[in-house]
């Protein structure tokens, strides 16, 4: 399976998740190419948090970001009025978020996130959607 395909997989993942824990979420497709603006690849909000969300997936090896790419996802957080947040997923591990700031940097200035950074200092799915499924309008 090509990267794109999994990538847009996991992006999808990523919403659903978000979804069933009662975000209101959209994802950008293709948000590196769709666009000259660049923009986060999820937007998810619940009325009291909202997040510009950049999502990478790695089957193990460490994850990679441009810095334009983080760059650009603060920019756009900043006028946009939502937490700038990097999502990562680790093939048979969930979900984990990081503050861009919280990222090592590495002397090109990109960023990286290995498996071990993930799982120990990550914020985990739960912690970050404020505990389990919330509760939606209509529901008993």
């Amino acid at each position: 399976m090509s990267s794109n395909r999994k990538g847009d997989r996991r992006e999808r993942e990523l919403v659903n998740r978000l979804d069933e824990a009662g975000f209101a979420v959209m994802r950008a497709p293709a948000s590196g190419s769709a666009t000259t603006r660049e923009l986060p690849d999820v937007l998810a909000g619940n009325g009291e948090m909202f997040y510009a969300i950049e999502a990478k997936a790695s089957s193990g090896r460490p994850i990679y970001l441009d810095g334009e790419e983080v760059e650009a996802l603060i920019y756009f957080s900043q006028n946009f009025g939502a937490k700038a947040r990097i999502a990562v997923r680790f093939d048979r591990e969930d979900w984990y978020f990081f503050h861009p700031s919280d990222l090592y940097v590495t002397d090109g200035g990109n960023y990286r996130v290995k498996k071990e950074t993930a799982l120990s200092e990550g914020e985990d799915f739960e912690s970050f959607t404020g505990g389990p499924k919330q509760t939606r309008l209509g529901d008993d």
